[in-house]
């Protein structure tokens, strides 16, 4: 039993340890966010009067500059005001996180054929060779490798155990699968709220660039007593589209990826309630 706790333990430990910190990487990637506003969007070169500024800060200051007209696409996202960098540090938030979910979904499947391993547990199983299934959970490795170990090593110890009747032991085996699976689940599932969260707020951060940019049109409308400043109406207009694309865009890919990581892990799960089966049925059989 106490061989078992610091199995736990360690495999808490790994858990803890797994995956980016959010608390670190935000930010950093709002620093980059805003750099790539000011320096890369907002470089001279990217608009035909580049002569009227000669640093990407005083850029920024005459974001509303009517007379600063864009050059290329990177000038005319620039154009879509103080809303563009947050959107962009969302987008680079959700390209980094995917990046690491892909990176950890794929560690957890382990190394070979994930449904060849399931197959070949199963076969060792029904002719009781737990330590051969053992052997290949070494080999396999992964959240899947690591839960079935668990399993089979509380199943071996289960069989040397005179103290406990056959029904205790199933129950202490089932116990000792949910467990490890309960431990394994944080890994896999960390970080994907925050490709939730940003599906939905890409989106409501979008619509209040939109809005903002519609009061500028509007009030440029109003404000030239019978001769709308053009000008002024298309700045405003090309604002209010540039953030509703880029917040749509966003979302969009946040929204899919997070679908696609979500049935990645549910595959897991239940390649791992697949094999937990198995070992339950084996052992009844067994012993």
């Amino acid at each position: 039993m106490e061989m078992n706790v610091s199995n736990n333990e360690e495999h808490i430990v790994a858990k803890k340890q797994g995956g980016l910190n959010p608390a670190i990487i935000i930010p950093i990637l709002f620093l980059i966010g805003v750099s790539i506003y000011l320096f890369v969007l907002g470089a001279p070169g990217n608009f035909k009067d580049a002569e009227k500024f000669t640093s990407a800060s005083v850029a920024f200051s005459d974001v509303e500059g009517k007379d600063i007209h864009p050059e290329s696409f990177m000038g005319i996202i620039y154009k879509g005001g103080v809303i563009v960098p947050i959107l962009l540090t969302f987008m680079i938030t959700v390209i980094v996180f995917s990046i690491e979910r892909a990176i950890i979904l794929g560690r957890a499947a382990g190394k070979g054929n994930l449904d060849n391993f399931v197959l070949k547990i199963r076969s060792l199983l029904n002719r009781n060779q737990v330590d051969e299934a053992i052997a290949e959970c070494d080999t396999q490795q992964g959240s899947v490798g690591n839960v079935v170990k668990e399993g089979l090593t509380t199943y071996k110890s289960l069989t040397k155990d005179n103290t406990l009747n056959k029904e205790q032991k199933m129950v202490a085996l089932n116990k000792a699968i949910e467990e490890a699976t309960t431990l394994e689940m944080p890994m896999l599932e960390k970080n994907m709220m925050i490709l939730s969260t940003l599906g939905t707020v890409a989106t409501l951060v979008a619509l209040l660039g939109t809005v903002i940019g519609m009061i500028k049109a509007f009030f440029a409308l109003g404000s030239g007593g019978g001769t709308p400043d053009a000008a002024a109406l298309s700045t405003g207009i090309s604002e209010a589209l540039i953030n509703t694309a880029l917040g749509i865009g966003t979302s969009a890919i946040a929204i899919i990826l997070y679908n696609y990581f979500t049935s990645k892990i549910d595959g897991l799960t239940y390649k791992i309630d697949e094999i937990s089966m198995s070992i339950q049925q084996s052992f009844a059989e067994f012993n």
